[in-house]
């Protein structure tokens, strides 16, 4: 992209720029960065870091369904029984 800028911006770039220590195109993109960048993070789709799976995987593969039934009906035999 180019863009036609007067002498007198373009002086005030350069004075910004060396004060800031870096080359006038660094100092420009910095600042559209800057002044976009509301604009440019409500672009970015919103995608999760990690999944719960991929966060549970180090503990190793879940019970199967069967498993569970079985271990509640464990736990709770004999439930109410004594009331």
């Amino acid at each position: 992209m180019t863009i036609e800028i007067s002498e007198q911006l373009e002086s005030a770039i350069k004075m910004k720029a060396n004060a800031c220590g870096v080359s006038p195109d660094i100092y420009v993109r910095d600042v559209l960065e800057r002044d976009l960048e509301t604009v440019l993070e409500s672009e970015l789709p919103l995608v999760p870091f990690k999944t719960g799976r991929g966060m549970l995987a180090e503990y190793g593969s879940a019970p199967s369904a069967e498993e569970i039934d079985a271990n509640s009906a464990d736990m709770f035999k004999g439930f109410g029984e004594h009331c």
